[in-house]
């Protein structure tokens, strides 16, 4: 039997764990209610053992989501978490204590929206935006100032106002629903990991290290406290609505209460209504309004006393297996796929659910026709989160996992330390080839509009596309023919095939459908190797020396181009005038030699060129761009809000720290 003393040993190192999976890898493996439950267990066993008691403890700190790579910051006032409650009852208990505690002074509870995505502290100066910090360990975090500037809902110079000269001001930065859904649809074609929610895509691409792939994701932020000294209003209510007259997207969910009733009311009304909002919650915020009332009931060593957090339980729903279907996608992944009784969830109805692959089928025990339970939660992907095996008929057999394709027939591969089964059968397999054409005519691709799945396997049964090469051989006539098209749509396709040419070299590279080659990489391969033929001669070094690019992706692009089958692909995209060659730019064309030998970091925010607009400039001058400083370091070209750490670290290694003009000086 285990001790006490093991029992919680064993809690902290679960905690801790899911904290890692939560923060720092976003692949959490428990829902919040069961990592609350063993929190709040832990949390109980250290009250009654206080001998036990560990300054460490997970019940002492925030868990982390800092990450190698960004500047960490501390914050001026810790980023505490909420103490949270999945029952009505436990709230009102909080109303009722703290009123108490005020010994009958007046109490007015300010009512808000519990959004689900990632904390965030911005701090301003004379009304300007000068440092963005993610919640981190709560003492400190990641500075991704960077990143926050690209979403258009944060000001970057407030308006007009009586906000105080220097101030933070914290809430959370958002994936709404529209851009969740568009970016899914955009890894499901790509046959990339799908984001489980909104949440997770949103703090994963704040940690990005390209400011312009994070601007494309659609980020949103929503405020909702404001700190420092001087602030306009003695309470929390009127300071966010000065907050909303600055600029900043203040939630109008935001509500003055008054006594449990109305509290009562607040989560019975949102508990239905939000799910018409256009960002995922998961819960309701209760705080005290006044700021004196606050700082009379301060603190315990994690959380306010004077707010807490009631969290809506996950939506879930219970139904019949009809039968498992196994997918296969472009790049031959097969993808076993629960299709269900219908059943309405989160407001839609869900008849189908992915279990993703092998592993996660056999984890879940899945049997012919038993009951499942699909859940959504803050979720708009439906996932099988368990069985109810009391449910389970009698004899029924268990789901297996297929050996062969179930589209073409070939034995199925497994490559070492992948989870995923394929089908090898790439030129011979119809799922294969017909995604392969809708990823090509795809909008960041080629950008040929009227070919989806059904006209693609339209044009592969009637022996009209039978690879991408074959899309340019189409005459109008051919179309015509078909049942789905009558002339203005065969003359669109024709003319969208026709204007595909001129499409740039590094999305024509994309559109191949090169395993393991996203879109930022065949950019990157693109401009390093200029010309198609170039690439197909590079050897695998020699792509390894290019960014992001590791020996599975070189590996990967070498055996692509080996294929006499994509070779002659090639051979026709070349002869139908498609663009296999960077075309010269003047951004990219070599300057002049003046940098030649040097070395430079970047740092800060500039005024007059972007970092990517620098870093180009170092570039065509015959310099490099270096992301950290060592001895090897020329200069630090350092604009606005240079990272302390950076600055100390040159100063201590004698390198030079120049500004803009010196920089457009040196290059003339």
């Amino acid at each position: 039997m285990e001790s006490v003393a093991e029992i919680i040993d064993d809690l902290r190192r679960q905690i801790n764990e899911h904290n890692h999976r939560y923060y720092v890898l976003n692949e959490p493996s428990i829902s919040d209610y069961d990592f609350d439950q063993l929190l709040k267990r832990l949390e109980a066993l250290e009250r009654e053992h206080p001998e036990f008691d560990d300054p460490l403890s997970p019940t002492h700190r925030v868990g982390s989501d800092i990450t190698k790579g960004f500047e960490q910051h501390a914050h001026v006032y810790p980023m505490l978490s909420l103490s949270n409650t999945y029952s009505v009852s436990e709230v009102d208990q909080w109303v009722d204590r703290t009123v108490k505690a005020l010994a009958g002074q007046e109490c007015e509870i300010v009512g808000e929206m519990k959004f689900d995505g990632t904390s965030i502290s911005l701090v301003y100066e004379h009304g300007r935006l000068v440092r963005a910090v993610t919640r981190g360990d709560g003492e400190k975090g990641d500075v991704v100032t960077q990143n926050i500037m690209t979403i258009k809902s944060i000001p970057l110079q407030l308006l007009p106002g009586d906000w105080p000269e220097m101030f933070e001001i914290r809430g959370e930065v958002l994936l709404p629903w529209k851009e969740f859904e568009r970016l899914n649809e955009e890894r499901a074609f790509n046959e990339e990991p799908l984001f489980a929610n909104p949440r997770n895509a949103a703090s994963g691409t704040l940690k990005l290290q390209n400011p312009a792939e994070v601007a494309r994701r659609g980020l949103d932020a929503y405020f909702y406290y404001l700190l420092g000294e001087n602030l306009p209003h003695d309470n929390h209510y009127d300071n966010m609505m000065a907050v909303r007259s600055w600029g900043f997207k203040v939630p109008d969910q935001m509500t003055v209460l008054r006594g449990i009733e109305e509290v009562d009311r607040y989560i019975n009304h949102w508990d239905k209504a939000r799910k018409e909002l256009p960002v995922a919650t998961d819960g309701l915020v209760f705080k005290v309004n006044s700021i004196k009332q606050q700082l009379n009931l301060g603190f315990t060593a994690k959380s306010p006393r004077w707010a807490i957090a009631y969290k809506f339980p996950a939506e879930r729903a219970l139904t019949e297996l009809r039968f498992v279907s196994f997918d296969v996608g472009r790049m031959g992944i097969i993808t076993p796929v629960a299709n269900l009784e219908p059943v309405l969830l989160s407001g839609t109805i869900v008849k189908r659910a992915s279990m993703h692959n092998e592993d996660i089928l056999n984890q879940l025990d899945v049997h012919e026709h038993d009951m499942l339970y699909v859940e959504k939660g803050g979720e708009i992907i439906p996932k099988i989160t368990g069985v109810d095996t009391s449910a389970r008929k009698p004899g029924a057999e268990k789901v297996k996992f297929v050996s062969h394709c179930p589209a073409c027939g070939t034995p199925l591969v497994r490559q070492d330390g992948e989870a995923a089964w394929m089908c090898p059968n790439k030129y011979g397999c119809v799922p294969q080839i017909t995604g392969r054409v809708e990823h090509f005519v795809g909008r960041r691709m080629m950008n040929i509009d009227g070919i989806g799945e059904e006209i693609a396997q339209a044009l592969f049964d009637a022996r009209l596309v039978e690879n991408i090469a074959d899309l340019y051989d189409l005459r109008l006539e051919q179309l015509m023919a078909l049942e789905r098209f009558g002339k203005k749509s065969a003359e669109r396709l024709i003319n969208g095939i026709e204007q595909s040419k001129q499409v740039p070299f590094e999305r024509v590279l994309y559109a191949l459908s090169i395993p393991f080659v996203g879109e930022t990489t065949a950019k990157k391969i693109a401009r390093h190797g200029r010309t198609l033929d170039r690439i197909m001669e590079m050897s695998e070094a020699e792509l390894c020396s290019i960014e992001d690019v590791g020996a599975v992706i070189a590996r990967s692009v070498i055996e692509y181009f080996a294929a006499p089958a994509n070779r002659q692909i090639i051979s026709r995209l070349r002869a139908a005038g498609l663009k296999l060659e960077i075309e010269e730019d003047e951004s990219l064309t070599p300057a002049s030699d003046r940098l030649k030998g040097l070395t430079f970091v970047i740092s800060g925010v500039f005024s007059k060129h972007s970092r990517d607009e620098y870093k180009a400039m170092i570039e065509r001058n015959g310099g490099k761009n270096s992301g950290s400083i060592s001895k090897k370091t020329s200069y630090v070209l350092a604009g606005e809000n240079m990272g302390p750490a950076k600055l100390e670290k040159a100063t201590s290694l004698g390198v030079p720290v120049i500004g803009e003009d010196d920089f457009l000086g040196m290059i003339d």
